[in-house]
């Protein structure tokens, strides 16, 4: 989907009006992805003051957030699951978690992702996105989010928006019918908008000798990195839908609430 043109807020897409099978849409205003919202400011930038977002669900990790909290409108729900937790726990914090230290260090980003580890390692994180409990816990909280009546717009977000937010949008498209190829395209539609928000931080990495391959890897996402997600979806549960049930731990009944909130007919000129 397009980007929303906000001044403050990088890489901002609405999920809606993506197709989806059966002649329906994701109903427009209501599912919204972006990058961190440090800088958000509603009274500059009225593009975001006009989504009227309710509710903020933050995939980052506790020590992202304590870096660069989110500034928020009085009033917004906010609500956090660290996906990465486990990873913390073991002692790895994952190159999707800290693309800025990362990026400020070219010398130490060679040595931990030269030689194609670069790759390697997110296709790594996006595998654990679906196995970890960390993972699963915060993203079988944010379906029970969806699900809430009350719950208005609602916008989720990590740092750049594009892996653990990326997943968090795969499942969901999934889930209200979207077909793989539809899924695969929005999400590879964030890249133009990472880099450009990122490009300052590339530019500075390479003018001090970095590899532009890890800088392109570390702000960018490929077809290879969802489709290693999906595939431990399918080793370990079989389906998406036995992922959410058993995996998340989501019920039928909540799936069915979401589906009738976010979705309606394309042809009815939301």
């Amino acid at each position: 989907m397009p980007a929303i043109p906000a001044t403050t807020v990088a890489n901002l897409r609405d999920l809606g009006p993506t197709p989806l099978m059966g002649g329906r849409i994701v109903r427009p205003g209501l599912l919204l992805r972006s990058g961190q919202l440090d800088r958000l400011d509603t009274a500059a930038d009225p593009a975001v003051a006009a989504l009227g977002v309710r509710t903020v669900f933050d995939f980052r990790t506790e020590a992202e957030r304590r870096a660069r909290p989110d500034r928020l409108p009085p009033g917004t729900r906010v609500l956090a699951a660290d996906v990465l937790a486990d990873f913390l726990a073991s002692g790895t914090v994952p190159a999707a978690a800290r693309l800025r230290e990362v990026l400020g260090d070219p010398a130490a980003a060679e040595r931990e992702l030269g030689g194609g580890r670069a790759h390697a390692l997110f296709a790594d994180t996006y595998r654990a996105l679906v196995s970890t409990e960390s993972a699963r816990h915060g993203y079988g909280a944010f379906l029970e989010a969806l699900a809430e009546p009350d719950a208005g717009t609602l916008l989720f977000h990590c740092t750049a928006g594009k892996d653990r937010t990326g997943w968090a949008a795969a499942v969901v498209l999934g889930l209200l019918g979207a077909d793989e190829d539809t899924v695969m395209a929005e999400y590879l539609s964030v890249n133009r908008a990472v880099r450009q928000a990122f490009a300052p931080l590339v530019e500075g990495f390479t003018a001090q000798g970095g590899d532009p391959e890890i800088a392109l890897t570390l702000i960018g996402v490929t077809p290879d990195y969802l489709a290693a997600a999906r595939d431990e979806v399918t080793r370990l549960h079989g389906s998406l839908e036995r992922y959410v049930r058993d995996g998340l731990g989501v019920g039928d009944e909540t799936v069915a609430r979401i589906r009738a909130r976010l979705t309606g007919p394309a042809d009815r000129g939301w």
